[in-house]
């Protein structure tokens, strides 16, 4: 009879050699061992690259590569598992149609994890590049992103898994025309909104006209654009209308022009109309922000003398402008009632003749 330790051994080496859907106990154990060992290598990979960007970090500051380390660290166990899996298992033989499956899980978990890190490289970047742009702008670029990378991520996923994409696209093809012609007023809106985020006619803080309507922007969204206006309500406006009205903007000119005329009295004196462009001159030289252009005496009017002036004002606000132009006023009324110079108002002299 053989030692008991032959015996053992041989039993060892039969369960070993045990076969169990086409592979021996001895391959399963392989596929054991490969799996941790190859869990253990991805985790301690992803460990130093993590660690040595976070070494550039330290001596950058890199906002990228911070972000980036963010990314990696997202990477859950599920996509560990599914990879460690993968690998361990080619060392043994499947049946069919377990490698396809294989092959399909492995395909969409690498995507899942690829569109996401490629996502938020994307949405750092378009961050980066909008700063100071309105929330709703740069949220309608990242929903754009989102979208476009994950279609993508959906079509490649579908074509590895045997189905014809070209079918899919000219069905969502067809689909997208017929939400376009049902959303046409809202697609407007937001394509003005992409067309004032390019063009920048105004930004968010810009003194605008529109009309009747003056305000300062407030904010640019998706739909429309938020006006305070110096009456006090906010204004909402469309962005189709935003595109497609007169917009004055005053907040991109350096300095503002003024023109503003007067009329004074026909009985006013000649040597008192010609002091009125020095009493102008003296007046606006007197305001800090103002530079004068002109001073004329412009017409003759239907029931007064008509003078016209024009300066510019060193400065485009509208609330300046309209300090300026007040103490412009208050003087001019000041000056003229020292020197006896009356400002006409609408009369009408009706001259009656006696009958002879």
């Amino acid at each position: 009879m053989p030692p008991f330790t032959v015996l053992i051994a041989n039993a060892f080496f039969g369960f070993l050699t045990l076969e169990i859907a086409g592979n021996n106990i001895a391959s399963y154990i392989t596929v054991l061992i490969a799996f941790v060992l190859t869990l253990v290598a991805v985790k301690v990979f992803k460990y130093i690259i993590t660690r040595k960007i976070k070494g550039l970090i330290a001596k950058t500051k890199n906002d990228f590569a911070n972000m980036l380390v963010d990314a990696i660290e997202k990477i859950s166990l599920p996509f560990y598992l599914v990879i460690a899996l993968y690998i361990s298992l080619k060392l043994v033989s499947l049946p069919e149609p377990w490698p396809s499956y294989l092959h399909y899980l492995l395909i969409i978990t690498v995507t899942f994890y690829s569109i996401r890190i490629l996502q938020q490289i994307l949405i750092f970047a378009l961050r980066n590049g909008m700063k100071g742009t309105s929330k709703g702008v740069t949220r309608l670029f990242e929903n754009i992103i989102k979208i476009f990378l994950w279609t993508i991520a959906l079509l490649l996923i579908l074509q590895n898994l045997g189905y014809k994409i070209d079918t899919l696209i000219a069905g969502l093809g067809i689909a997208g025309i017929a939400i376009a012609f049902a959303m046409q007023k809202i697609l407007e809106d937001i394509f003005s909104a992409f067309s004032i985020y390019f063009d920048k006619p105004f930004e968010v803080g810009d003194f605008v006209v529109i009309g009747n309507d003056m305000g300062t922007v407030k904010d640019i969204g998706l739909k429309s654009t938020r006006i305070q206006s110096l009456a006090g309500p906010e204004l909402i406006i469309s962005n189709r209308e935003m595109t497609s009205a007169r917009i004055i903007n005053y907040k991109k000119m350096e300095k503002r022009r003024v023109e503003f005329s007067f009329g004074v009295k026909y009985d006013t004196p000649l040597e008192k109309l010609e002091k009125i462009p020095k009493i102008v001159t003296e007046i606006i030289s007197k305001i800090e922000l103002a530079e004068l252009e002109r001073v004329h005496f412009r017409k003759i009017g239907d029931f007064s003398f008509v003078f016209e002036v024009a300066y510019f004002l060193k400065d485009p606000s509208y609330i300046k402008y309209m300090d300026s132009q007040q103490q412009i006023n208050y003087d001019l009324v000041r000056e003229f009632r020292k020197e006896g110079i009356e400002l006409a108002y609408p009369t009408q002299t009706i001259m009656l003749e006696k009958a002879s």
